[in-house]
């Protein structure tokens, strides 16, 4: 497995979207992604246990924030997915609860997280992917 490439350009700016896997068995891959690139878009899964088992000790969201950080990308955006699959469904309490310990532990690795952008998404139902979602009008970002 290897990272694909996406590229097109705005009025302002040339894009590379650069998906590199997220596996433990394809850190070299995500490596190799991570070095190229200006922002990372962080993807945190909201789902009860997928967050918190990525937020451990050993979890796999610290890992990649921590690798992007090392790696020298400054931007950082968090994606919080699968909000359809909380409890109820786009709950916003459990949006705040992922956003503050989010926060809390890239901060301690160098990120301001008043400068990151927190996003809650799904991306099964397209939800704030490419325009805001009804589901979530408590969501202002």
């Amino acid at each position: 497995i290897d990272i694909a490439l996406w590229k097109f350009e705005t009025a302002k700016y040339y894009v590379t979207i650069i998906d590199a896997p997220g596996h433990r068995d394809f850190i070299k891959n995500m490596i190799t992604g991570t070095s190229q690139a200006d922002c990372a878009v962080l993807i945190v899964a909201a789902g009860t246990g997928e967050f918190e088992a990525g937020i451990s000790k050993n979890g796999q969201t610290r890992e990649h924030a921590l690798l992007a950080f090392t790696l020298g990308v400054k931007q950082l955006i968090v994606g919080v997915n699968k909000m359809d699959s909380t409890e109820p469904p786009y709950s916003e309490p459990r949006f705040e609860e992922i956003k503050k310990e989010v926060s809390s532990y890239i901060k301690k690795i160098g990120y301001n997280p008043a400068a990151v952008a927190f996003v809650p998404i799904s991306g099964w139902h397209g939800d704030n992917m490419l325009e805001p979602s009804t589901k979530m009008p408590w969501f202002k970002g």
